[in-house]
């Protein structure tokens, strides 16, 4: 696949029109990704500055003194109460607190439900951030020789890896939709039966998204004249 940046490999005579219109492709290729990151940095801060500076009293906002509303002031309130409240809740007050607050809670039919759910989410994106996809990997889905491309998260265990009728060891492989990757299947397959991928999580994330648009560091995949695929050039 040619870039907007590769060299034409047939040289020749060109207008004016193509030439313009080959410049304004490539400065939208550079362009676009800096500008999107910074409007979407730019509309984050001013969401979290929206939803804190209303509860900060008038006389401490910083426009009060300067005259300019600065952005940002929100997102540096939202970082250090959440540090000072992570601080607290690590001592023996702060979970005696918490605990107390959980018992409440728990007797509360609706919002326990809401809130026991948000925690379990909270708790497997933030607090468990170390647990991670080991590998990506091939499989056959949704039937053989069809191929998708997974993500190894780990060796099933438990009643899973007990009741399945196999032989040998289950292995939990995440399988992602695109273009969002958060979305997926969650399978459970024999270790045979994945194959291990070079490539890294986030390559193949990339790969993913893109609807195979973009492989790894640019490379493609070549084929062997035994038909077996061999490394990437």
């Amino acid at each position: 696949m040619t870039t907007p940046f590769d060299e034409n490999p047939h040289p020749r005579k060109v207008s004016l029109f193509s030439r313009l219109r080959s410049s304004f492709l490539t400065g939208l290729v550079v362009i676009a990704p800096v500008g999107l990151t910074i409007w979407l940095i730019w509309s984050v801060i001013g969401w979290i500055d929206g939803f804190v500076l209303p509860l900060v009293p008038h006389r401490l906002r910083p426009e009060e003194y300067i005259g300019i509303n600065l952005r940002g002031v929100g997102v540096i309130i939202f970082l250090l109460f959440t540090i000072m409240v992570g601080w607290i809740g690590k001592g023996l007050i702060g979970r005696s607190l918490i605990r107390w607050g959980e018992s409440i809670v728990d007797r509360m039919p609706v919002v326990r439900s809401i809130y026991s759910g948000i925690k379990q989410i909270s708790e497997t994106v933030f607090a468990q951030s170390e647990r991670s996809f080991e590998k990506a990997c091939l499989i056959q889905y949704p039937r053989k020789d069809i191929w998708a491309i997974g993500f190894i998260s780990t060796t099933a265990k438990g009643e899973v890896a007990k009741r399945a009728e196999t032989t040998g060891k289950l292995v939990s492989v995440f399988l992602p939709t695109t273009p969002n990757p958060t979305s997926g299947f969650l399978l459970f397959l024999p270790k045979e039966d994945v194959i291990e991928l070079d490539m890294s999580v986030e390559e193949a994330a990339k790969l993913v998204i893109s609807a195979g648009l973009v492989y790894p560091n640019g490379k493609d995949a070549t084929v062997a004249p035994d038909g077996q695929g061999s490394s990437a050039k």
